[in-house]
């Protein structure tokens, strides 16, 4: 990665090392949303780690919700058609959220700058196993935490989110509320895997990859129904 990259992150206003943004030491969790702790062997998103999501949007933002709230910068890569209405519905605090939507070429060095400067950064599409290592080694150095939108090799933990919506009869009804099941399995502390059912209500649609319909969206609340 060059090193324009960094500087040009750097040099924006409010924007610096990671560990710089909060004094939350290296190792230690990212908080997240009361019913997501009991997936997370570390009670949150451990700085340093890798954590990848698969078949959900909606989860991407729950992760993000709690940390973004309480002052942590999060930023998004690789993702043009991401709904920021939806993600702010759920929480994410959406003025702390960098959004580049189309990396091409430069997905690495732009994933790596990223990382060197804000706390959390998920990335839609994985670069060459190598590259996704040192990706994966750069946040583990710098103390911020990678998701990977899929597959990664070597990742902490990964969380698999599926989902039904509520409320709707045959043809008609309004979308009260989302039921989300989240299975976790990875490494070390996280390999027994673990699995909870949450409730979110109204939202949008915005599990991939499904279309997502214009409705009316309630503040979302999350709370688990059962582990």
């Amino acid at each position: 990665m060059s090193g324009s990259a960094t500087a040009s992150l750097t040099a924006l206003n409010g924007v610096s090392a990671a560990n710089e943004l909060t004094q939350t030491p290296v190792g230690k969790a990212l908080p997240v949303l009361d019913g997501l702790a009991g997936l997370l062997p570390w009670g949150g998103l451990r700085r340093g780690s890798t954590v990848v999501v698969r078949g959900s949007t909606t989860l991407l933002f729950a992760l993000l919700a709690a940390a973004t709230a309480e002052g942590s910068w999060a930023a998004v890569v690789g993702m043009p058609d991401l709904g920021l209405v939806a993600a702010d519905e759920l929480g994410v605090v959406v003025h702390r959220l960098a959004l580049v939507p189309a990396p091409g070429p430069e997905l690495v060095a732009v994933t790596a700058a990223l990382l060197d400067g804000l706390d959390l950064v998920a990335v839609a599409r994985q670069p060459a196993p190598a590259e996704a290592r040192r990706l994966s080694a750069r946040a583990r150095n710098r103390g911020s935490v990678l998701i990977p939108l899929g597959s990664w090799p070597g990742a902490d933990l990964e969380l698999d989110g599926s989902g039904r919506w509520q409320g709707l009869g045959d043809g008609h009804g309004r979308l009260r509320g989302r039921e989300l099941t989240v299975r976790s399995r990875g490494r070390g502390a996280a390999a027994r895997g673990n699995q909870v059912r949450l409730t979110l209500p109204g939202g949008w649609p915005v599990d991939l990859p499904t279309d997502r319909p214009n409705v009316a969206a309630e503040p979302a609340r999350l709370r688990s129904v059962t582990s």
